[in-house]
């Protein structure tokens, strides 16, 4: 069969089983499978496949069908312009996560807003795949990261990816701040908020952990233990970056404000916030 032949089928398949976007998935398929970017794809419609690779691609294919993501079939995900190994032990980077690194980068120049901070100890609480502490770490190589889970096989994903990507960072295995023995300075957060009563989850989200993604209280059980934990652990003027359901945040910033944070920044699925326990 040619790549042409293959790819049309695939999409046709994939297309039947409802999928958003069949024709881009049977693309990264395949290109995956016989080692080539996607735009080899688009200049050799007309070469054979080897039985080989038609067999691999077509049990991807599969997968696939079994609403499987992408991203765990072929092994990685971008994030903010760098390649994350992922497996089914983490959360699948997604793009409103890179909301928290532009939080991040607009509010770190303004000092007035990180009084007494020295150290500047960066802690990425519910790490997954490790892709907010480690890109944080490449944007300010002068942070001390530390990648935090309660999955030891998530922190083996992060810290495969933090090799990868030459980042120097350390990972300790704890509930939220519990066994970090640090103060931080600067807390990443993207935590499970999603209410499992939802109405509009995607199937995919089957596959992928449900510690990660599911919390009680509304989606909001496990974001306010955070909020408690930082409150308590951290250096006055500290910052919090929380990722969110746009309909959650208001909430959010509702119950940090009785905890003495202050608001300092939002955006779509982020807000983030000052200690102001000084």
């Amino acid at each position: 069969m040619t790549i042409s032949a293959w790819l049309k089928a695939a999409t046709d398949e994939l297309a039947d089983e409802i999928l958003p976007s069949p024709r881009l998935d049977a693309e990264i398929i395949l290109a995956h499978t016989i080692r080539h970017p996607r735009t080899y794809l688009h200049a050799h419609g007309d070469e054979e496949l080897s039985a080989r690779d038609e067999d691999i691609a077509n049990a991807r294919v599969e997968l696939r069908k079994d609403r499987v993501p992408v991203a765990y079939i072929i092994g990685h995900k971008e994030f903010y312009g760098r390649r994350f190994v992922v497996s089914p032990a983490v959360l699948i980077p997604r793009p409103e996560s890179e909301q928290l690194i532009d939080m991040l980068q607009t509010l770190l120049p303004r000092s007035a807003e990180l009084p007494g901070i020295v150290e500047k100890r960066l802690v990425d609480l519910g790490t997954g795949s490790g892709c907010l502490g480690i890109t944080a770490k490449l944007l300010f190589p002068q942070f001390e990261v530390a990648l935090v889970d309660n999955s030891r096989h998530a922190l083996t994903v992060a810290e495969k990816n933090a090799r990868l990507l030459g980042a120097e960072v350390e990972t300790f295995v704890s509930d939220l701040l519990t066994n970090y023995p640090y103060s931080p300075d600067i807390i990443l957060a993207n935590l499970p908020y999603v209410d499992r009563s939802w109405d509009y989850q995607s199937p995919e989200l089957a596959n992928e952990p449900a510690e990660a993604l599911y919390a009680e209280d509304g989606g909001l059980a496990v974001i306010k233990r955070c909020i408690e934990q930082v409150a308590a652990r951290a250096k006055p003027g500290a910052l919090l970056l929380l990722e969110a359901d746009p309909s959650q945040l208001d909430t959010i910033s509702v119950y940090a404000k009785k905890h003495d944070f202050k608001e300092v920044g939002r955006d779509e699925y982020v807000v983030a916030f000052r200690l102001d326990n000084d």
